[in-house]
């Protein structure tokens, strides 16, 4: 898929997809977290561990919504 595909496809299921608009507004939710953390002078053992934490599960997401793309591109 190249970006312009991509991105057409990300808007429809965006638009039409619950689920997919869930996904992406949690991976967004992941993403604003992780960018507090990293602005911690000096994060305790808690924060570094909910940073580690984030990140498996924003990258899991990720991956579910990349699936879904492909799966709406095979089929659409």
């Amino acid at each position: 898929m190249d970006t312009s595909t991509t991105e057409a496809v990300k808007n429809v299921l965006f638009k039409e997809n619950q689920t997919f608009r869930d996904l992406v507004q949690k991976h967004q939710g992941y993403e604003k977290r992780l960018t507090e953390l990293a602005e911690l002078t000096y994060p305790n053992d808690e924060e570094l561990l909910e940073e580690t934490t984030l990140k498996k599960k924003k990258l899991l997401l990720k991956d579910e919504i990349h699936e879904m793309m492909q799966n709406y591109s095979k089929t659409h």
